[in-house]
């Protein structure tokens, strides 16, 4: 059974970098779409980006657009979130997910079948 694991959340200042990745082990990730989610407090779930594994196509809300970029190492079997000129409102915990034979990149978490724990991530001077 797949698993997921994120690392690299941490405290940075408005306009800094924060790189988090999303490590899979259980199985090789060529067949499923991993998507990263984010959840400020009080706040619902909503999918920053996406990367279908097989054909390298991705998804970003528009917020993030022009600041985050999705990659990824298959022999890692590691997806990145490279994350530039954060802003306080990028605060919350973030997640990795995968969609397994996922037939496109979605943003809706409901479409996913693993999770992983999240990292926080906080935006603050």
């Amino acid at each position: 059974q797949l698993q997921l694991v994120e690392s690299g959340g941490g405290l940075v200042q408005p306009g800094g970098s924060l790189r988090l990745s999303c490590a899979a082990s259980g199985s090789t990730l060529e067949r499923y779409v991993i998507g990263w989610f984010r959840q400020a407090p009080g706040n619902g779930r909503e999918g920053v980006s996406c990367i279908r594994m097989r054909s390298d196509s991705t998804s970003y809300v528009d917020s993030v657009k022009g600041r985050f970029t999705i990659s990824r190492d298959n022999a890692k079997k590691t997806v990145y979130l490279q994350m530039n000129s954060l802003k306080p409102e990028d605060t919350g915990v973030y997640y990795c997910a995968a969609d397994y034979l996922g037939s496109m990149c979605r943003l809706s978490g409901s479409h996913y079948d693993y999770w992983g724990q999240g990292t926080q991530v906080t935006v603050s001077s």
